[in-house]
Parts: structure tokens; C-alpha cells; sequence
């Protein structure tokens, strides 16, 4: 279980930018937004390469940056992989940081049959999550004018 960049262009021996991670047949790319990370995974996650997955979500939770976790482009999902969700969602618990999971087929069938699916934040899309984010933010706002008034 080694991790390793690789690049999207063959014969390309370092590129600036955001490489994508690759480990056991799983990709993963971190992207850092104005309202939240990005954690794009994709490939085939199991329990070879869920480990790899978790290490690298977490070394992309940011205090006081909510994480977006996008699973659309996940092939397989196994059973044994739904804990690191769970894990995730300690990490995030324990940091406080407001995440959000984008999951397709694969990942909802896993997270179905195992039984905690609503036990997740689960959205649509990347634009939906930025969306909610950025509603909690102005929500949040909109309080603070009321906090500091006093009678």
C-alpha cells in the first residue's frame, strides 16, 4: 500500500499543481476552495486501500474548513470499507469541522446494507455541498449582529 503521485499525462515526470494520489488502484486529489476541501476519490475502495483512503481524507481535515468528500466516481465500494466513513466522521467530530459526503451507487449500497446510511451527510453534488456551507455561513452571520447588541 504505497502512495505515489502520478500524473494524468504519460512521460511527464513532475507537473506543478494538484497531482492526483494513487494507492492500490484507488485515486485521490485534494482541492482547497473558498468554503471547503475537496477530497475527490475514485476507484475501487476495499479493504486493501481503505486505510490509504482514510490517511489521506485526514490529512485533509482543516480546522474551521468544512471537507467535502466526493465518492461519485467510485466504482466498488466493500462492506469492510464503511468504517473508514465512520472514522472520518469522528476525525471531523473531534476537529469540529461540518463535512459533507457525495456517494453513488456503489457507496449507498454498501452504506444500505450495512445500516447507517442516514448517519451520514449525505448530498448530491460538489456545488450542493458548497451550497449548504456557504447557507451555514450566512446563517451564522446574519447571528452575530444579534449576539453583540446589547439592551
Amino acid at each position: 500500500m504505497a502512495l505515489r503521485s502520478v500524473d494524468s499525462t504519460p512521460g511527464v515526470a513532475f507537473r506543478y499543481g494538484n497531482p492526483a494520489t494513487d494507492c492500490d488502484g484507488v485515486r485521490m486529489r485534494a482541492c482547497c476552495r473558498q468554503l471547503a476541501t475537496v477530497v475527490t476519490v475514485s476507484g475501487d475502495i476495499d479493504t486493501r486501500n481503505a486505510n490509504c483512503v482514510r490517511a489521506y481524507a485526514k490529512r485533509n481535515i482543516l480546522a474551521e474548513k468544512p471537507l467535502v468528500i466526493d465518492m461519485s466516481s467510485v466504482t466498488s465500494f466493500s462492506m469492510q470499507a464503511v468504517e473508514l466513513l465512520f472514522d472520518l466522521d469522528d476525525d471531523c467530530y473531534r476537529t469540529g469541522v461540518e463535512w459533507a459526503l457525495i456517494a453513488d451507487p456503489p457507496v449507498l449500497q454498501a452504506l444500505r446494507a450495512t445500516g447507517p446510511e442516514s448517519d451520514f451527510p449525505i448530498v448530491g453534488s460538489v456545488p450542493e455541498a458548497m451550497h449548504h456551507f456557504r447557507e451555514g455561513i450566512l446563517a451564522r452571520r446574519r447571528l452575530l449582529p444579534l449576539l453583540t447588541k446589547t439592551a
